[in-house]
């Protein structure tokens, strides 16, 4: 990699950088076969994203250009907020506006990705919209100016930006607006890129003038880069990131007032940013520009900045340290006053007056400074007032006279009682109040400045912050949520509770109560942490009132028990930690606090927490939630909730006792990831999931826990719309051995989701109702009653098998997903098609209108299926693919109905298992309505049917043999149906014989109905039949019976084995060929 130095001249703005790469790449030969991607690292870093967009905007209105500089395509790609490799090659294929059908790849496997719990930040490129993007720049040359927001160098040929001597990529890191480092640092991490430019002048050397004005060109950026900053003058960006910097260098060594913790709120109460809208557009702005305004930086390059610029005495901030006395000599817009050693003194009042923030501190192990009544008198201007470690009279404070501040800080601050006082201070006196929007009180305990008659003054408060204050109950008394109409954020954040006032009567039950009294509150975010004694009782009452309640914030709250909080509409976030409140998280957004500031472990008492359940039901927009240490937490209910994802690693943490999960009617549920969640625990016994929308509009209500039985272990039971959801229900149902479960994949309301109990066995499921009643649930019973079939006794059907045992699945009509969820099937990969064919015993496929294959594909074992149903899939070509297994013979029932395109019921193809006994328990076989059927069943290597009792077959017009071998090669002269005691066929007028090329023996045979199969022409032997048993009773049209072939009566197949034969009345007359459905047309009928 070779490394270029702007050397030309003086490079210390944009327009010198810009010409000077230009330059260099006309006459310094940059651009060749060998030096195509070109990284820029500005001044230590810093202005990058500034020069780049310069060069981006220039470089196309040129007239005459350079022929090294003539490109088709000029590409600007600014991936500076991006989080992903995807979302970058989502600006790249923005830009080049590709097709509709490339962009939909993104919307494609993004849902995938849902569906696999996979995070944002992790989600790669994908190959085929880069083999689009490649298509499209390779028509081209092209100069691509790139913004990585990552932290790596990106490898852009995977993103589809080709690589050739015709075009060129300029780059750079720009992740955040002040992000400063030395060259060497950049280079080393570099592998793909061929040449290195850098600045001569690193940034701490630049002047403040120079530094300001690069400030301003990336402010420029910003501004254009979010929609919700547009037309906001980039001077006011320029003055929210030296305040910030100033805010750095103050509280960096403290925890009290760690800057990013307020900086919205100073920008606006400063004045920094103003508008009619404010307070409206504070959040959009936080999010934002706040994390653009980060010091990830080298801290000697940083330091040199931050040093010149505070000699600069256009700089809007002044530092005042112990050692310091410039203060003498100017006034400032921001004041920072760090003081260890020395006292106030009284000619600082000078450079006050002038001040629109003022940070004032003493540095001291000792008791707090004191400050001097009407300390802060000439501050006309001040709007943000930070004091720490001060002690001033709380009767009458020294910015008393401030009538324009808007925020007021207090750290550490005492009471300074022995200040006299001349005469008694008047109500007027606190004017101030009625200009305050930010109240925080950090250890400091001034409680008495929420007493009734200073909340009246306090009309336009938006947000109270009190954190390690002692509360006194008698506060509390009066509703202060009526005096404050305007409050949007409230923390009370481990305050402790006055035990000397426990003697003292009073109505109220704690500090929630008055703030949360109004149904026409106005409050946004709620934090409560480690405040037990303040939260009074009935507080979910309470909160459900507050209808624009966002954030709740209940971590160290070890006294609540059972967290009730229903049907809050607005609700967003919810944290419950048990290990403790966060440290200095003060975000105006609906954000909950990030990791790194959370308690790293849970404190020596955390067995004592009492909640026990959790119920955040019917939470519309809850999407953000954080529960950990709740030790005897069993049960957790986020019905209704818009949760996509939920993490047993990120999101509900050490939760060891957790008994049961109810997520019904989370439409928005794409996944949970259990992480290593069971591995460590496995007491969760229920778990119950619906995915289709709110369970009061469908009905489908919660099991009742009194009849779920407790020796199955895990219960599960699940209804989505999607069947990879069913990818996140494996996991704990492989750790529980099976375990219980009723999953059904439909998007129909006809799913009443009530938990069906294991109780039906094979048995009582084939019993069947009076004819009638089968004819009525037929499909196409009015196509028969139209050609003369009527309501004949051989229309009968049996009943569908439909008692679910312990392990069922459904997938029904609306099902999405299900074909290419069974198509991919890998022992190790969790999703539909490993549980069916490992854990499932029951199956009922129905209505699937678009699937050709519902089954897994390829080779796959069923282990445990115990009965299949499937009917109402018209485009359905088998019900049991290729590659199909039953290896252990547990298959006991087959009912399919209704298969317009079916071929076969089970596949023939080559054998996987010679061992396999397929069909050992198979004991009945129903069919009816498959038109295009040709065999039913393709036997195993052993033919024979043990326990096969019932063959019930009608309307299966192309049907020509019932059992045939699973290669044509492999040729069986007899199959073996001992227990085989009915046949009923109907309505197969192509049928031949019931086994290819086979004898079929079945010595249990009692009764024969058969009807309109005009082709039969052998009926099973019954070679081995028992003496003393009754012959076999036979109903069957005389044509038929007089062209079927017999063998000898030794051999059992003679008619003299059989009962005289009951004709129809009705004998063969001239019907349409084939079946029923082919006698469609005629009627004017049409079937789908």
């Amino acid at each position: 990699m070779r490394e270029v130095s702007l050397s030309r001249g003086q490079v210390t703005d944009v327009a010198s950088a810009r010409e000077e790469i230009i330059f260099n790449l006309i006459h310094r030969n940059l651009i060749n076969n060998n030096s195509n991607i070109i990284y820029f690292d500005g001044w230590s870093g810093f202005g990058t994203t500034a020069v780049l967009r310069s060069i981006a905007q220039i470089l196309p209105s040129m007239k005459s250009p350079p022929p090294k500089l003539c490109f088709r395509r000029m590409i600007y790609i600014d991936c500076s907020t991006c989080t992903s490799k995807r979302m970058m090659q989502r600006k790249i294929a923005e830009e080049l506006k590709l097709d509709p059908k490339a962009m939909g790849m993104f919307e494609e496997q993004d849902e995938e990705d849902d569906f696999n719990g996979l995070d944002h930040g992790t989600r790669d490129v994908i190959r085929s919209v880069a083999a689009v993007i490649d298509k499209t720049l390779r028509e081209s040359t092209f100069m691509m100016i790139f913004i990585n927001g990552g932290d790596d160098e990106l490898d852009l040929r995977r993103f589809g930006i080709p690589e050739y001597h015709d075009c060129v990529i300029i780059w750079t890191f720009s992740r955040r607006f002040m992000s400063m480092s030395h060259p060497d640092k950049i280079s080393k991490k570099l592998r793909y890129t061929d040449v290195f430019i850098y600045c001569p002048i690193d940034a701490n050397y630049l002047s403040s003038s120079q530094f300001v004005a690069l400030f301003h060109e990336e402010a420029a950026g910003i501004v254009a880069r979010y929609p919700c900053m547009r037309g906001m003058d980039p001077t006011t960006v320029v003055d929210c990131w030296l305040y910030g910097l100033l805010l750095y260098y103050s509280f960096r060594s403290t925890s009290g007032f760690a800057w990013p913790a307020h900086a919205p709120n100073y920008w606006i109460c400063d004045g920094i940013i103003q508008g009619d809208r404010v307070h409206e557009i504070s959040n959009e702005i936080s999010n934002a520009l706040h994390p653009q305004i980060s010091f990830e930086r080298d801290a000697y390059v940083l330091d040199g900045v931050f040093s010149n610029l505070k000699k600069d005495p256009k700089t809007p901030f002044l530092v005042v340290k112990d050692d310091d006395d410039i203060y003498k000599k100017r006034p400032c817009r921001w004041l920072s006053v760090t003081l260890r050693n020395k006292k106030v003194q009284d000619d600082m009042q000078t450079i006050l007056a002038g001040a629109s923030s003022i940070f004032l501190a003493f540095e001291t192990k000792d008791s707090p400074r004191g400050l001097p009544n009407g300390f802060f008198k000439q501050c006309s201007n001040l709007g943000v007032l930070i004091l720490s470690c001060c002690a001033f009279s709380f009767i009458s404070p020294p910015f008393v006279h401030c009538h324009t501040l808007r925020f007021l800080g207090l750290d550490k601050c005492t009471d300074d009682n022995t200040i006299e006082l001349q005469g008694r201070v008047c109500t007027t006196k606190w004017a101030f109040l009625k200009s305050l929007w930010v109240i925080d009180l950090y250890y400091t305990d001034w409680v008495e400045i929420l007493s009734e008659e200073k909340t009246e003054l306090m009309a336009n408060l938006m947000e109270l912050n009190i954190e390690g204050v002692r509360w006194l109950r008698r506060t509390s008394n009066h509703q202060l949520q009526k005096r404050l109409p305007n409050l949007r954020r409230l923390r009370i954040i481990r305050s402790t509770y006055d035990e000397a006032a426990t003697a003292e009567k009073t109505s109220s039950s704690g500090i929630g109560d008055p703030f949360l009294m109004e149904c026409n509150t106005s409050l946004e975010i709620l934090d409560l942490s480690s405040s037990n004694r303040l939260m009074g009782r009935n507080l979910a009452a309470r909160i459900s009132k507050a209808i624009h309640l966002q954030v709740l914030i209940l971590d160290g709250c070890d006294g609540l028990e059972d967290v009730m909080l229903s049907n809050n509409f607005s609700l967003r976030s919810v944290s419950l930690d048990g290990y403790g409140p966060a440290s200095s998280h003060r975000a105006s957004t609906v954000e909950l606090p990030p990791e790194m500031s959370r308690p790293k472990r849970p404190p020596a008492d955390a067995s004592t927490g009492k909640i026990s359940i959790v119920s955040l039901q019917r939470c519309g927009r809850l999407n953000n939630l954080f529960l950990r240490g709740l030790p005897n937490l069993v049960e957790l209910d986020l019905s209704g909730c818009a949760i996509k994802v939920l993490d047993f690693e990120t999101m509900v943490v050490d939760v060891p006792r957790l008994k049961r999960l109810f997520l019904l009617g989370c439409k928005r549920l794409r996944a949970i990831r259990w992480g290593s969640y069971y591995e460590q625990n496995r007491t969760l016994e229920l778990l119950c999931i619906d995915t289709r929308p709110t369970r009061k509009e469908l009905g489908c209500g919660r099991p009742s826990l009194g009849t779920l039985p407790t020796s199955f272990g895990l219960r599960v039971h699940a209804i989505t719309g999607d069947a990879r959801l069913v990818r996140s229900l494996c996991g704990p149902i492989r750790y529980a051995s099976g375990g219980v479960y009723f999953i059904s994949i439909t998007s129909s309301t006809a799913c009443s989701g009530a938990v069906v109990q294991p109780e039906a066995t094979s048995s009582n499921m084939m019993e069947t109702t009076d004819q009638h009643h089968h004819v009525a649930a037929g499909m196409y019973d009015d196509i028969f009653t139209e050609v003369g079939y009527g309501m004949a006794p051989m229309q009968a059907f049996p009943q569908p098998p439909t008692g679910q045992l312990n392990r069922h699945i459904e997938i029904g009509y609306g099902s999405h997903a299900v074909q290419s969820e069974v198509d991919v099937y890998y022992s190790a990969y969790d999703n539909l098609a490993r549980l069916m064919t490992e854990y499932t015993q029951s199956l009922h496929v129905h209505d699937v209108l678009n699937c050709t294959n519902i089954m897994p594909s390829a080779v796959h074992y069923w282990n445990s299926l115990c009965w299949c149903r499937v009917e109402r899939c018209p485009k359905l070509h088998a019900v049991f693919p290729p590659g199909t297994e039953d290896p252990l013979g547990k298959l006991e029932i087959i009912w399919a109905s209704d298969l317009l395109m079916a071929r076969c019921i089970w596949s023939q193809g080559r054998l996987k298992i010679l061992w396999a006994r397929r069909f050992k328990s198979l004991q009945h076989l129903h069919l009816r309505c498959c038109p295009s059927l040709q065999f039913a069943l393709a036997m195993g290597d052993r033919p024979s049917f043990p326990n096969l009792e019932t063959l019930h077959i009608i309307h299966c017009g192309d049907l020509r043999h019932i059992f045939v071998p699973w290669d044509e090669q492999n040729q069986h002269t007899s199959v073996q149906f001992p227990k085989l005691t009915t046949i009923h066929l109907h309505d197969l007028p192509a049928l031949q014989q019931i086994c290819k090329d086979a004898t079929a023996l079945a010595p249990a045979l009692e009764t024969i109905k058969i009807r309109a199969c005009w082709s039969l022409r052998r009926l099973p032997a019954l070679k081995g039949r028992e003496l003393d048993m009754k012959k076999p009773t036979v109903e069957i049209e005389k044509d038929v019976w007089d062209a079927l072939e017999w063998d000898e009566v030794e051999a059992g197949h003679h008619p003299s084995h059989y009962d005289v034969p009951v004709h129809s009345r009705y004998y063969k007359r001239r019907l349409l060929r084939r079946t029923v459905l082919r006698y469609v047309k005629p009627f004017g009928l049409c079937i789908c």
